[in-house]
């Protein structure tokens, strides 16, 4: 299972609606300039670059300088953690859900 302090540390950064959403445009959008984040959105310069510092803390982005501009991509593994403990609680109740599948055809023979 993933490291809990880095699954700690995704969880709480997305956990926010507005980081999440940046997240999700980065994602979506493969790069973007952090000026770009700012337009077409209701969020100001300086609260989408205190979003961009968290993400890019908790390792969920990296960032390319391009003379004035900074572009941000969603790190290759940045979900990983995410995703080890999604598959640790998917197979553990698959296992669950099996069980109780037989027990309720025995209890019905």
């Amino acid at each position: 299972m993933a490291n809990p302090a880095q699954l700690t540390t995704v969880m709480k950064t997305l956990a926010d609606p507005t980081r999440r959403a940046v997240f999700e445009r980065i994602a979506r959008e493969g790069e973007v300039a952090a000026t770009g984040l700012v337009k077409g959105s209701k969020v100001s310069q300086p609260a989408i670059s205190q979003h961009l510092k968290a993400l890019r803390d908790a390792g969920l982005v990296t960032e390319r300088r391009e003379g004035r501009h900074v572009h941000y991509r969603v790190a290759s593994k940045a979900l990983e953690p995410l995703a080890d403990w999604l598959d640790h609680y998917r197979a553990f109740w698959r296992e669950r859900l099996g069980r109780l599948e037989m027990l309720l055809k025995e209890d019905q023979s």
